[in-house]
């Protein structure tokens, strides 16, 4: 059987002669109450840039599309609506990857806030053409939640091509690609991301560009906030070793592929001294979980158009 194809529909408000320079792409999956606060912050967007928003509903069974068909009445920049009813975070993104019009993909998450600066910012970051890739500044919205899933840091961090990337530099609630660079790579990994096997799509994409010989780095500018609501403990122990897992496996797949063994493996090894016992026991299980996985599922990236688009 054929596997369903996601399809997308472009709304357009603003005259679509002129190419977007930026696409913002979120992803979403049944969290109608956050995406509507997220809407509510892209929509405060300001910026002299022409750029577009691709939303893709991965499935969604509440209110969600009809959230989305709302939003996309009344918004203030051209919005293009995706549904990608196959279930995974990266196969989310690359069907938003496939719709969005411009040569530079930044991508957000729906329980994330974006800084009304956010395109200004980006545009800024690629203005250097030996960047190819980036993360941005990620700050807690509410002082209450935990502080996961983070990246406050105020100096800018470069990762010359070819060079390790260090687990937590990118996270895929504020990165940023060029299209030219995803299409190269062959996109993000169906197998990773929540919804996926491993959770560290955001790293894996990140860590492929580099070994492709495209330079990156993480960039304070582009600022967004995150909600992300987790307070009890034993969920946040839960996401602790759903990352270790993820880590893991990270360094499996470094490991898999000739041209970083060597760089996976020194930086595991210096790393090794500051982790703790479940640390080090949910990377060497995630380790082995990845190697055993991929002996029967060998790497497939998505193509290059993996949506219809309609204007």
């Amino acid at each position: 059987m054929t596997a369903p194809t996601p399809t997308a529909v472009r709304t357009v408000h603003v005259d679509e002669a002129r190419r977007p320079e930026l696409s913002l792409v979120v992803s979403t999956r049944d969290r109608g109450e956050q995406l509507a606060a997220c809407l509510d912050a892209v929509a405060g967007i300001r910026t002299a840039h022409h750029w577009e928003l691709v939303v893709v509903d991965n499935g969604s069974r509440d209110g969600t599309s009809e959230l989305l068909r709302d939003f996309a009445r009344g918004a203030p920049m051209p919005v293009t609506l995706v549904h990608e009813p196959r279930p995974g975070l990266a196969r989310a993104r690359n069907a938003g990857v496939a719709a969005a019009g411009a040569p530079l993909l930044a991508f957000t998450d729906d329980d994330c806030y974006p800084e009304a600066d956010l395109v200004d910012r980006w545009v800024e970051v690629f203005a250097e053409p030996v960047v190819g890739w980036g993360a941005g500044r990620i700050l807690l919205h509410d002082p209450d939640d935990y502080p996961i899933t983070i990246s406050p840091d105020t100096g800018p961090r470069a990762i010359p091509a070819g060079t390790f990337v260090e687990p937590g530099v990118v996270q895929g609630a504020n990165m940023a690609f060029r299209r030219a660079v995803l299409d190269a790579i062959g996109g993000f990994d169906p197998a990773l991301g929540p919804g996926g096997v491993f959770n560290f799509e955001d790293l894996d994409v990140a860590s492929r560009a580099c070994a492709a010989g495209v330079a990156g780095g993480f960039f304070p500018g582009p600022t967004v906030r995150h909600h992300h609501r987790r307070r009890d403990p034993a969920e946040i122990r839960a996401l602790r070793r759903s990352y270790d897992h993820g880590r893991g496996a990270y360094f499996a797949s470094l490991l898999l592929r000739r041209g970083t063994r060597r760089l996976a493996a020194s930086a595991w090894r210096a790393a090794l001294p500051w982790k703790t016992r479940s640390e080090l026991l949910g990377e060497m299980v995630g380790a082995a979980h990845y190697v055993l996985y991929r002996a029967v599922n060998p790497p497939q990236r998505a193509s290059r158009r993996t949506a219809d688009r309609t204007r």
